[in-house]
């Protein structure tokens, strides 16, 4: 418990924490206007073929983590790239040896945190975007509720996934330039051919696993396993810093 109070107080007490969250909370209403916008308009202009009918909030929410979550990735892997850059992981490893221990107690700070930052963000975007939609907008409160969830969740593991690719590559650039490959460039990548083989190998990658959680998918399989996929490559990232940890000098 010491050690995740320290990692707590830590993650409080830089600039980087709190212009993350900023930065969160202003893509997220900026986005989610815009999706609600687009939205409204399709069922409004003159071409029938774009009409998209009634929209629910919880969809423009979910719509808007694919921009928003880069805010929170920073903030997963300036959890522990910060303290390579300053040198202060000498500091955090002199009073907790275990370098192990160090992560695991960073990780559950990173998730509690992105966890209650998502909590927040879904209910932004959800207050932004259900006056904009107006009249083609939906806001039932249980799917309401369960898209916010599932933000939530979404980002608490990428943001753990961000952490441990952190503490492996030690560099924020590096790490994002790396995150933003996993989660985006290289599915994209395999998925343009539409070749059934390489379409099914994008389907297990962290971001086309998470998209299909958050979309309550049943095909090519269900929100569950999208979930433990998202998981599973969090898990195997912690794995990866905590290894680095031990084999490499702080």
């Amino acid at each position: 418990m010491n050690t995740i109070s320290a990692e707590w107080t830590k993650l409080w007490s830089v600039r980087s924490t709190w212009w993350s969250l900023l930065a969160g909370v202003l893509l997220m209403a900026a986005t989610a206007g815009q999706l609600a916008i687009y939205a409204a308009n399709a069922n409004t202009n003159d071409d029938p073929a774009d009409d998209a009918g009634i929209v629910t909030v919880g969809s423009i929410v979910i719509g808007s983590v694919e921009l928003t979550q880069y805010a929170v990735l920073a903030l997963g892997l300036l959890v522990i790239t910060s303290e390579f850059t300053s040198g202060t992981i000498r500091t955090t490893l002199q009073c907790t040896p275990s370098r192990g221990r160090v992560l695991l107690a960073k990780a559950v700070v990173t998730g509690a945190v992105t966890f209650a930052l998502g909590l927040l963000l879904g209910a932004v975007g959800a207050l932004v975007a259900r006056p904009v939609l107006g009249r083609w907008g939906a806001a039932p409160a249980g799917g309401t509720v369960g898209d916010v969830l599932a933000v939530a969740t979404y980002l608490a593991l990428v943001g753990v996934l961000a952490l441990g690719l952190g503490a492996a590559l030690r560099s924020a650039v590096l790490t994002l330039t790396v995150l933003v490959a996993t989660l985006m460039i290289v599915p994209l990548s395999l998925q343009e051919p539409d070749i059934a083989v390489l379409n099914r190998i994008a389907d297990a990658f962290p971001g086309v696993a998470g998209g299909h959680f958050l979309a309550g998918d049943t095909d090519p399989y269900p929100a569950p396993v999208g979930f433990l996929l998202l998981a599973g490559w969090a898990g195997a990232a912690l794995l990866l810093g905590r290894a680095a940890l031990r084999r490499r000098d702080a």
